[in-house]
């Protein structure tokens, strides 16, 4: 069995977390049943964009990373507080552990920022949110910022904004399986 953390600071942006939850979902039920998604977080509770409160399976703390496949990072809002768990000592460190493992890291939107700042972006290439601010913030963390809606360096995938959450699930899916399992779940949800 494959096992994804879904790491989730308060402030996350939902549909971008639920792309990952569906996907590896569907291959759970439909596909070739190998993947299975946990979420974790600072506190048991956080809040979402848009304050939808959620309970997450792991803290921090109980996170043994060496029993995790991957790690899938969504964005969030920073009037709902994103930065201040993902730019946390805890989320940045965890977030080391797991590029320290070899472990795939995939990121939606402003999932990069923590991701950089944690400096595991430093002299790689990467994307973020497709506004100036953001952009800036992720080259400032020594990533080589690339102009384009999906980037991968190495074992890390990130992407400029929610339109592109399915395609990096998808993707994640797809490296964890395979092309053609990605492709039977792909068309069994209908994208």
């Amino acid at each position: 069995m494959k096992k994804i953390l879904l790491l989730l600071a308060d402030g996350f942006e939902i549909y971008e977390a639920s792309v990952f939850i569906d996907v590896m979902g569907w291959n759970l039920e439909e596909g070739d049943n190998s993947t299975q998604l946990f979420t974790g977080a600072i506190r048991k509770e956080i809040k979402s964009s848009f304050n939808q409160r959620f309970i997450v399976d792991y803290t921090l703390d109980e996170v043994d990373v060496n029993s995790f496949d991957a790690l899938a990072i969504p964005g969030g809002f920073e009037v709902y507080g994103y930065y201040n768990d993902a730019y946390d000592d805890a989320f940045l460190n965890l977030i080391r552990e797991f590029k320290t493992a070899n472990k795939i890291i995939a990121t939606v939107c402003a999932g990069a920022l923590p991701t950089g700042k944690s400096g595991i972006l430093k002299g790689k290439d990467a994307t973020v949110y497709d506004m100036p601010k953001r952009r800036e913030a992720l080259k400032s963390f020594g990533a080589n910022v690339i102009h384009q809606p999906i980037v991968i360096d190495d074992n890390i995938i990130t992407s400029w904004n929610p339109s592109t959450a399915i395609d990096v699930a998808l993707l994640l899916l797809e490296w964890l399986t395979s092309k053609e399992n990605t492709n039977k779940v792909r068309k069994l949800m209908g994208f």
